[in-house]
């Protein structure tokens, strides 16, 4: 592989160049000149000798470009997906492992197992299409997903790709004020959702989700042939995936009930529930044609970038951007069609569909899903009983797995998987070398944890965000050890970065300084959907001087990431911190605004603010200082007391605040994984002479009481913080 950047030049740094014949003249007014005109030589010289010597680093300045090989897709999606059908359709694109089912509850069926070919994606994604396309689906329609990793969601994003229609891909465990706020704010028109949604750790005991749609649409039984749903008038079709057969226990009414919803195997009747063709309904329907034809550049996928709606940023990528970003990646980490790759990390992420699916798609390599949600149990029996290649995750899937290693009666399940596939008994995996970790920051000793128990040589480090399409930095297989746990690794191809002042973002800071992060090239998003102003904040415009004659501006386009970082002598990148308070908690983004917003909502809080402290099992955790008003005590009591039916509760009891009350709250008006690990109650918050709260003060205050303070059982200080 050839090296990850190249190195700076002085028109990549912006110095201006001044024609010789402005130069002249004002080295004869100076009585310079001959000075002037050797230092021009040598400018010249060094820029010419940067250039025939691509990898080295010439610059003292924190700046790099990666090279320009391979060179970059342009074509669309379903354009490239055809060459390599074409040329790997009878191998596994997708597995997807079927959920276990407790015996207890009656269902007596074990795990199955459903495999498309590139041949087979490609066939039902094209009926898929035709379906849709009779529902009215057309070319930039935003038509929203809120489905695990299972068959329906691969299938539907093929499908929506080659209609040209704009996937949006929706965290299952919304509430339904984030469904509604994501589903209004992108006026979407077709929602594709699981009758059940899978819950991570939980596998066949998901939530139901009748009465989240029964919200969004009053009249579910309605059969008019079109919903209406005041909260989202755009709303024109729901489409459900019966899931329930693999979740007893959830209450959702059978489908053929509901005459408003579409269920999803009527879109696709030349398969059955494990997506077998039915010779009686083939011949294939034809490829899709769409409304108009396709462009690379066009905006085919809508990532929120937060995982969160209450104040939703939504990044616009196109067809370029995910597909050469996807290709990228499976270069560096060395993806072959030979690979089989399991992928525990969600398709509605980037990770899962970007890092995952198209790096696989675009090499005729295997993507395996071992669970519609997180489960550590299928993730690893899903490697052994395919004598997998590769293993994705963020670091706090990957210690859940190597905690189920510790369970000597768990390896020995694996041994009975691995042996019933081989026939022998080899050790437990062998083939495993491969996979990428992302997310978070991966601390160096799970890295070698990762490669003496699971024999993950070459695992990679991906650093990125949404609106980069994601990847920006990589580490490859071949750098040193000490390069690969400690840095994000170098600069993909065709994309720049630089790490720039945090004040002053034309300022590009020497080697080995602290500052922020910034990327450019390609993978740039178009912008956040309709909100001009926060894409304003985010992607500068740098002017730039080009040769010729006359000099004329032209501009490139940085993305400004947020994260505090250094670049060392050699191109690599560190990442030593985020600038903005977005929390990272086990490689998902948790935006504080929303959690403060909720707990300023209780009636007893006067002011609150969230921030992120270090966890040894997340990375990261939610800490909330809240602030209550005068005639409210807060207790010091973890929990809030239990009274029985007969006990009169004084008016005193009803202005006191507990932590759990607090959690509670939180967790009643938005999602499980943001309720805060850590309440404090202060009386007064560290502020600025403008009026906003000092988070980094907030952060060491946290961490200290968290270090200083007895736990209880489940690692909480008892007392309150007062500043």
């Amino acid at each position: 592989m050839k090296s990850s950047f190249r190195p700076l030049t002085l028109h990549a740094l912006h110095v201006p160049r001044l024609r010789y014949r402005s130069l002249r003249c004002v080295a004869l007014h100076h009585r310079i000149h001959e000075q002037l005109e050797r230092e021009i030589f040598t400018c010249q010289s060094i820029e010419k000798r940067a250039v025939q010597q691509r990898g080295i680093a010439t610059s003292s300045l924190s700046y790099a470009e990666g090279p320009k090989e391979p060179p970059l897709i342009t074509v669309t999606i379903p354009e490239h997906f055809r060459s390599v059908v074409s040329q790997h359709g009878d191998r596994p694109a997708a597995i997807f492992r079927v959920p276990t089912t407790d015996k207890s509850h009656g269902l007596k069926r074990g795990p199955g197992k459903i495999t498309l070919t590139y041949q087979d994606l490609d066939i039902h994604s094209d009926v898929l299409a035709h379906s849709l396309r009779s529902l009215g689906v057309k070319k930039g329609e935003r038509v929203a997903l809120s489905l695990g990793n299972v068959a329906e969601h691969v299938i539907a994003t093929y499908a929506l790709f080659k209609l040209g229609a704009v996937l949006v891909p929706l965290n299952p465990t919304f509430n339904e004020k984030q469904l509604v706020t994501a589903l209004s704010h992108l006026r979407v028109s077709v929602l594709i959702i699981g009758a059940v949604t899978d819950l991570a750790y939980k596998p066949c005991r998901g939530r139901s989700n009748y009465a989240l749609l029964k919200a969004l649409i009053p009249d579910l039984k309605k059969s008019s042939g079109q919903i209406e749903s005041p909260s989202v008038p755009t709303l024109r079709s729901v489409i459900v995936a019966d899931n329930t057969p693999w979740h007893p226990l959830p209450n959702f009414p059978p489908l053929q009930a509901l005459s408003a919803i579409t269920p999803f195997s009527s879109l696709l009747p030349s398969v059955d529930y494990h997506f077998r063709p039915s010779p009686a309904l083939f011949p294939h329907p034809g490829p899709v044609v769409p409304d108009s034809p396709l462009s690379p550049d066009e905006i085919i996928n809508i990532q929120f970038t937060s995982g969160t709606t209450s104040n939703p940023k939504a990044a616009m990528l196109s067809h370029a951007n995910i597909l050469n970003n996807g290709r990228l990646v499976a270069d560096r980490m060395g993806l072959v069609p030979e690979d089989r790759i399991v992928c525990p990390p969600p398709l509605f992420h980037c990770f899962g569909c970007v890092l995952g699916l198209q790096a696989t798609a675009t090499t005729g390599a295997a993507i395996l899903f071992p669970s519609p949600a997180f489960d550590p149990t299928a993730t690893l029996l899903m490697v052994a009983e395919h004598a997998a290649t590769g293993l994705h995750g963020v670091p706090t899937m990957f210690a859940a797995e190597l905690e189920l290693l510790q369970s000597p009666e768990f390896v020995e399940r694996l041994r009975e998987a691995a042996a019933k596939r081989s026939g022998t008994e080899d050790a437990l995996f062998t083939g495993l070398r491969k996979g990428i970790a992302a997310g978070s920051s991966v601390p160096e000793p799970l890295m070698r944890q990762l490669n003496a128990k699971l024999g993950l040589e070459d695992l990679v480090i991906c650093y990125g965000m949404t609106e980069t399409s994601p990847v920006s930095c990589m580490t490859s297989p071949a750098d040193p050890p000490a390069k690969r746990a400690g840095s994000v690794g170098r600069v993909m191809p065709h994309t720049a970065v630089k790490i720039v002042d945090r004040n002053d973002s034309a300022r590009v800071l020497p080697r080995g300084e602290c500052g922020e992060l910034a990327v450019s090239g390609y993978l740039l998003m178009k912008q956040y959907f309709e909100d001009q102003a926060r894409t304003d904040e985010v992607l500068i415009k740098e002017e730039e001087t080009r040769e010729g004659d006359e000099e004329e501006a032209e501009g490139r386009m940085w993305m400004l990431t947020g994260d505090e970082a250094r670049m060392d002598e050699e191109g690599y990148v560190e990442i030593t911190g985020r600038i903005k308070d977005l929390i990272i908690r086990g490689g998902e983004n948790i935006h504080p605004l929303e959690i403060e917003e909720a707990i300023m909502r209780h009636e007893l809080v006067r002011e609150a603010s969230v921030v992120g402290v270090p966890d040894e099992k997340y990375g990261e955790v939610v800490a909330a200082f809240v602030a209550v008003h005068k005639d409210v005590r807060t207790r010091t009591d973890r929990r809030e007391p239990v009274y029985g039916p007969e006990e009169v509760v004084e008016e005193s009891q009803k202005k006191a605040l507990w932590k759990d009350k607090v959690k509670n709250w939180v967790e009643k008006h938005l999602s499980g994984h943001l309720v805060p690990k850590y309440v404090f109650f202060i009386d007064e918050f560290p502020k600025t002479a403008s009026g906003k709260i000092q988070k980094f003060k907030l952060r060491e205050l946290a961490k200290d009481l968290i270090d200083t303070e007895p736990s209880s059982g489940e690692g909480e200080p008892k007392a309150e913080a007062k500043n």
